[in-house]
């Protein structure tokens, strides 16, 4: 039995080592020359102009409806509103000028009655429809199919907007993985756990792309990398991913989460897409505390809370009512 279990004193020098345990967070993401999460990290809420998406709480199609989830997207604590014209998944085939109509007129009002504080991203993978939003206003292009579109990253850089680098295991656009499989590479250090090979692959797919877009003229700091988990992978590999957050923290960009009630959440706690909440909240307190900067989130109230509970466990935010004790 150890000293402090018999009640005597812990020395020091044995407990000063387990202090300097707090994982680095990545980047504040910078948009137009203004940084976002600087403290506790962002939120960015999901607001999808379809009628099919995957969670029913998200699809907006009508324009006031819309709006309103906007404004208590705002009210609960988003500092980015993500708009998405097209479901990402399996689902009927959405041309470029239908997908246009719906997310690019939204776009500009919102610009209009909100201003500039909220930035606004628009999640598609086409480049003439990000041509379009930058038209009508956008910050920052979600790009979720890791440059199925090779020009789309060429409009970020040529129109000075943020871009998400992502990874999908090599799939086009609105596919599910079939028979999905990451090897080691060859110079692996022996005993390596051969589920850390989808860390490997994402970690070098997402270095290359975030390189190809500030070779483009994307600020670097405006390149927000995405481990895009569910995309391509199993449910072993998007959790080791929400374990390895540290490994995507260490690129140097400012880290995406987009964790909000997915399938890999289900799978995990056998639960339907209306009841995955709570797991995709420990997720998130998870890759929060491992350095993540923002997360892609259904429910905007609670994402808030977890992560400002983080932030002020981890050292970066005050309590906001300390009184107990005083």
């Amino acid at each position: 039995m150890s000293e402090s279990a018999r009640g005597g004193a812990l020395p020091w020098a044995a407990l000063a080592p387990t202090l300097d345990a707090l994982p680095p967070a990545s980047p504040p993401l910078r948009v137009r020359g203004r940084d976002v999460g600087v403290h506790g990290g962002a939120v960015m809420a999901i607001v999808n102009r379809t009628t099919d998406s995957f969670f029913p709480g998200a699809r907006h199609a009508d324009d006031d409806v819309a709006l309103a989830a906007v404004e208590r997207a705002i009210h609960d604590g988003a500092e980015i509103i993500d708009v998405g014209g097209v479901r990402a998944g399996v689902g009927p085939d959405v041309s470029p000028a239908e997908e246009i109509d719906r997310v690019a007129p939204f776009v500009a009002r919102l610009r209009a009655e909100l201003g500039d504080a909220i930035v606004l991203s628009v999640d598609t993978w086409r480049a003439e429809v990000a041509d379009a939003v930058a038209d009508a206003g956008a910050d920052l292009l979600n790009d979720t199919w890791a440059g199925a579109d090779p020009h789309l990253v060429e409009v970020a850089g040529r129109r000075g907007l943020a871009v998400v680098v992502s990874h999908t295991g090599g799939l086009p656009p609105r596919t599910d993985p079939r028979d999905v499989r990451f090897d080691l590479p060859a110079d692996a250090p022996a005993g390596t756990d051969p589920l850390d090979a989808v860390v490997h692959d994402v970690v070098t797919t997402l270095a290359a792309g975030a390189a190809r877009a500030v070779a483009c003229g994307v600020d670097p700091l405006g390149v927000l990398v995405d481990p895009t988990h569910d995309f391509g992978k199993r449910t072993v590999d998007s959790l080791r991913l929400v374990r390895r957050t540290p490994a995507l923290v260490a690129l140097g960009y400012p880290v995406l989460m987009a964790l909000s009630r997915k399938d890999f959440v289900g799978e995990t706690l056998d639960l339907p897409v209306d009841e995955r909440l709570e797991g995709t909240l420990a997720a998130t307190a998870l890759a929060a505390w491992g350095g993540a900067r923002v997360f892609r989130a259904h429910d905007v109230r609670a994402t808030r809370r977890t992560l400002d509970m983080v932030a002020a466990i981890r050292g970066d935010l005050p309590p906001r009512a300390a009184v107990r004790g005083l």
